[in-house]
């Protein structure tokens, strides 16, 4: 080992670790068949859970977590598959089991071997946050814009108690609302006057884009209406997380256009969750053409 550098001794440690857990991702796949045959009382384990310490050294919540997705999806055979196979590790596809349905199941499955732990929590925080009647198209339950890799619907209710209004402003109307005036009415004409205003901007920006930019980097009068239209947030509406990305909708590789209509600024989980989403599209294109 002394003649090892550090280098070569630390990308031994890495090598070999993968390997042990893809073999013990493996081995916990193998769980829930072993629990069916009762295998373990064949070879002198007093129960599954000693079977899996003994021979793996899983605790006894691993153990359980991993009989439980075995339940889950045994009418999801996409799902089933790359747990049992070991493909993504139990910790992972307990991010996901609550959502998962026989229908979004091969989506899931995708999403899953694509998408870090934390992207993963925000899917399916995302997926449980949809309105009923929502699901048509794109079971998927994801953004709404002209990208396909955005396709579908994100859809939240707004919770009005989080409205951060001053009292100057609660005094005005009031004022108004005092004076006979509908204030639901003026503030309606006002948000429709200023989506009017971003959108006439927006659609001379986009006229503007003759040449095409031979870079990535987008003009700051573009991220100004971004910024002007969506704050500093998450494009996704229930999303409470800062922007971090501007996320091009339509393939800045094939447009290379900065068109502010296929631009939208979304926070680090999100934008995986858009690119993932747009590489299965894309896939799934590639093998119909």
């Amino acid at each position: 080992m002394n003649f090892l550098t550090d280098e070569k001794l630390y990308e031994q440690c890495k090598h070999y670790g993968r390997l042990a857990l893809n073999y013990r991702n493996k081995f916990t796949g193998l769980l829930p068949e072993v629990n069916r045959r009762r295998l373990y009382q064949q070879k002198g384990f007093s129960s599954i859970f000693e079977f899996a310490f003994k021979l793996a050294g899983l605790s006894k919540e691993q153990v359980q977590a991993a009989l439980n997705l075995g339940l889950k999806f045994a009418d999801k055979p996409a799902l089933k598959e790359i747990f049992v196979s070991g493909k993504v590790s139990v910790s992972k596809l307990a991010r996901i089991v609550g959502v998962a349905t026989i229908e979004n199941q091969e989506f899931l499955a995708n999403q899953v071997q694509l998408l870090p732990k934390s992207s993963l929590e925000t899917l399916a925080r995302d997926i449980k946050n949809r309105l009923p009647g929502q699901a048509n198209g794109n079971q998927n339950g994801l953004f709404e814009t002209h990208d396909p890799a955005l396709a579908g619907e994100y859809a939240s209710i707004p919770q009005l108690q989080n409205l951060s209004l001053s009292s100057e402003v609660i005094a005005k109307l009031s004022e108004l609302q005092n004076k006979g005036l509908n204030i639901n009415k003026l503030i309606l004409e006002f948000l429709a006057k200023r989506e009017h205003e971003i959108s006439l901007e927006k659609a001379q920006i986009s006229e503007a884009q003759t040449l095409k930019p031979d870079t990535r980097h987008i003009p700051s009068k573009i991220k100004k209406i971004l910024k002007k239209e969506h704050g500093t947030k998450c494009a996704i509406s229930h999303c409470q997380k800062s922007a971090q990305t501007i996320h091009h909708t339509a393939r800045f590789a094939i447009t290379k256009n900065h068109d502010p209509h296929f631009l939208a600024p979304l926070c680090r989980e999100h934008h995986l969750i858009a690119h993932s989403i747009d590489q299965n599209f894309h896939q799934k294109r590639a093998t119909i053409t």
